[in-house]
């Protein structure tokens, strides 16, 4: 694949190429906050089946693009999607996020997971993602979206979200032999997910360790470090030209770590100022964030003016501009446009 400046901007950017202005997309861009999600929502009440039946999941991932034209549009998905594909039954519950009918907590359910087969056992994301890439061309950049072992061996052990994460430590520091052998076998079945996206149509793959930053430095790199590595070097021996990006919740004291993750672009998020994480990490690091999401809450001057903060310490090569976390539900819409416009508007001269 050779490198063409017909490529979209995000992509461009997330190689390490000087582009005009930093690419700008949203985490949960698609979603509650847009009364065209919340009313197809009433249509199709379970989570479910609005990432999973194709032509809902791509209207619901075109919403945004078609509202704001960001520089990124990303599959609508959820971490836990892949899990049924390996055996762990799991739903999504509306507003308490995933359900782990049965924790992994023993040996034998581990040794009992199958082998991850994508086309089998989650057809629509071909679908989907080949419908996104086929209406946004290249004028976006269509992104995939996977959870990283750590985080989905916590739902998978934990049963659920947690404020503790004390059932996942109690077997990382009491039978870390187990924990040790779930995370290897979900990192081999994340990696055929993230191949099969690229396959599928992904140009760039973000990686969610939603639940690493509860680790602490020492634990993050025992059991999150190794297999987000094993992760994306079995992406990168097949795959090697396509951009993988890693995020982690709670990361201020882990950036020097997750650099030696092999992602190529790190997301980082509000609670560093952006200018320490670029001094924190060198400028080769490729950089996307980092918009506290609560700023979208203020007057349009404000909202303007931390966003020529975070562009001005990111510098004008490197940097994919994005908010920390997710944008929240009771965002205004207009907030929303009012950021892609103003981030839509920069150029190489502001920066």
């Amino acid at each position: 694949m050779g490198i063409s400046s017909t490529d979209p901007l995000l992509l461009r950017a997330a190689r390490g190429e000087v582009v005009d202005r930093p690419p700008v997309w949203m985490m949960r861009q698609a979603g509650r906050y847009m009364k065209a999600y919340r009313d197809l929502r009433e249509k199709y009440p379970s989570f479910r089946e609005r990432s999973e039946i194709p032509e809902v999941a791509i209207e619901v991932s075109l919403q945004p693009w078609r509202a704001f034209q960001p520089d990124g549009v990303i599959l609508f998905s959820d971490i836990v999607t892949p899990l049924p594909g390996l055996g762990i039954d799991m739903d999504i519950a509306e507003g308490k996020g995933p359900i782990i009918y049965s924790p992994i907590r023993t040996q034998e359910q581990i040794e009992n997971l199958r082998t991850f087969e994508p086309e089998e056992s989650l057809p629509f994301i071909k679908t989907i993602l080949q419908a996104l890439r086929q209406e946004v061309g290249n004028k976006s950049t269509v992104l995939g979206f996977v959870g990283a072992p750590w985080t989905l061996a916590a739902y998978a052990v934990e049963g659920k979200g947690s404020k503790t994460y004390s059932v996942i430590k109690n077997m990382a520091f009491s039978q870390p032999a187990i924990l040790h052998q779930l995370l290897t076998k979900l990192a081999d079945a994340i990696a055929i997910y993230v191949r099969y996206q690229i396959d599928c149509g992904a140009q760039v793959v973000q990686m969610f360790d939603s639940w690493a930053g509860q680790l602490s430095p020492q634990d993050y790199e025992i059991f999150a470090l190794p297999y987000q590595k094993r992760v994306f070097e079995q992406v990168k021996a097949t795959h090697p030209d396509t951009p993988l990006i890693l995020l982690v919740s709670g990361s201020a004291g882990l950036l020097e770590r997750m650099a030696q993750s092999g992602a190529d672009v790190l997301t980082i998020d509000w609670t560093v100022d952006m200018a320490d994480a670029r001094a924190r990490l060198g400028k080769n690091v490729k950089v996307q964030g980092n918009l506290d999401p609560g700023v979208l809450f203020g007057s349009k001057e404000f909202i303007r003016d931390r966003i020529l903060d975070t562009v001005r310490k990111a510098g004008n090569r490197g940097h994919i501009l994005n908010l920390g976390h997710g944008v929240l539900p009771e965002t205004p819409e207009e907030n929303v446009a009012f950021f892609f416009e103003t981030a839509k508007g920069l150029n190489a001269a502001v920066v």
